[in-house]
């Protein structure tokens, strides 16, 4: 059984690793390239980079980002190229505009949102221990008489 699990787990490796056709014969390219894979997001997986994502049109994404740098491309440029193509979406940290300030404070919206509702939460018991309704002091009163405390 563990040979069989050894093996699968091989075939997954070799399935993800880049074809011949996708490695850079410069090394520095290569590594360039590949830190370009992981700022840009597959339009079609929507939560993968095209790195690590197998669909055709990754698989395009990459061709096109060593197009450019063997066209000599700065990683900025390469960056600007696929956002002009693709739009904001595309990159893993898009910039912060005007159109996705809302994306970017939403963390900052649900974390403050909740500690209120926490803060509202936690007053709203303690009143409700502190105070006590006319029966609740009737029946104080009464036992305190009892005992001979009044």
């Amino acid at each position: 059984m563990k040979k069989l699990l050894l093996a699968l787990s091989t075939l997954a490796l070799a399935a993800m690793a880049p074809g011949p056709d996708e490695i850079m014969e410069d090394p520095a390219l290569e590594q360039r390239a590949m830190a370009l894979y992981d700022q840009l997001r597959c339009v079609v997986c929507q939560s993968q980079s095209i790195g690590s994502s197998d669909a055709p049109l990754a698989v395009d994404m990459r061709s096109v980002v060593r197009e450019r740098l063997l066209a000599g491309s700065s990683d900025g440029e390469v960056l600007g190229y696929m956002q002009e193509r693709y739009g904001d979406y595309v990159l893993m940290r898009p910039p912060l505009q005007a159109n996705t300030l809302l994306l970017w404070g939403m963390p900052l919206i649900f974390v403050l949102a909740g500690g209120l509702l926490a803060f509202r939460y936690i007053r709203s018991q303690a009143v409700e221990d502190e105070t006590l309704s006319d029966a609740d002091l009737k029946k104080a009163e009464a036992l305190m008489k009892e005992e001979g405390l009044e």
